[in-house]
C-alpha cells in the first residue's frame, strides 16, 4: 500500500511540480475552510483535476467526505469500537482517489460507496475485528483474501475481509484499481 501512496505522490508531482505536502501547505494558507469550497478553489486557481484537488484537502484537514451529512454518516460507521479503522478508511480512500478525478464517495448509513460511473467498491468497517471491502468484479475468481460476496451485499460480486491486525497490502489495492478501472 505504501508504494501505492508513492505513487501517487510521484504522479502529483509530475503533473504539477509540487509534491502533496507543498499542496497541503499551499491548501492551508488559502483559509478557505469549506472541503468542497477549497477543492473548487484548487481546481479553479490551479488547474488540478477533481481527484487530486479532493485528495490534497482530505490531506490538509484530515477529512474523507464530502459534507456535513456526509461527515456525519462517515463518523457515524466509525464510532465506537470500530473507530480504530479510520486510518485505513482514509488511506484506501486517498488510494482510490489517486486512480482519477472522477471518484466519487457516496456515505451511507454503515459504510461508504466508491463511484465512478456507476459502484465498483465499498468500504465498509463491519465490527471491532474486522473491516470488509465490497469490489465489482464479476468473473474475478476468488483467490487469496478475495472471496465471492455472496449475499453480503447485493452492489458488489466480491468482499475482501480484514481482520484487526491485517493491513491492505498490494493484493488489495490491485483489485481496487481493476474494480475502478471496469467501472469506466
Amino acid at each position: 500500500m505504501a508504494d501505492e501512496f508513492e505513487k501517487m505522490g510521484e504522479s502529483l508531482r509530475a503533473k504539477t511540480g509540487k509534491g502533496l505536502n507543498e499542496w497541503v501547505a499551499a491548501a492551508r494558507a488559502t483559509g478557505i475552510a469549506g472541503h468542497m469550497a477549497l477543492v473548487s478553489h484548487l481546481k479553479s486557481e490551479h488547474g488540478l483535476g477533481h481527484g487530486y484537488a479532493n485528495m490534497i484537502v482530505h490531506a490538509a484537514n484530515g477529512s474523507s467526505s464530502l459534507s456535513q451529512d456526509d461527515d456525519a454518516l462517515v463518523a457515524a460507521a466509525f464510532d465506537g469500537a470500530r473507530v480504530h479503522w479510520r486510518p485505513l478508511y482514509d488511506r484506501l480512500t486517498l488510494l482510490v482517489q489517486g486512480f482519477g478525478n472522477d471518484v466519487e464517495l457516496a456515505p451511507k448509513k454503515g459504510y461508504v460507496s466508491l463511484r465512478r460511473k456507476k459502484q465498483f467498491a465499498l468500504f465498509q468497517p463491519s465490527t471491532k475485528d474486522r473491516f470488509d471491502i465490497g469490489l465489482a468484479l464479476k468473473g474475478e475468481e476468488p483467490t487469496g483474501k478475495l472471496e465471492l460476496a455472496g449475499s453480503w451485499n447485493a452492489m458488489v460480486s466480491h468482499r475482501v475481509r480484514l481482520a484487526a491486525d491485517e493491513e491492505a497490502g498490494a493484493d488489495v489495492a490491485g483489485w481496487l484499481r481493476a474494480a475502478y478501472d471496469r467501472a469506466g
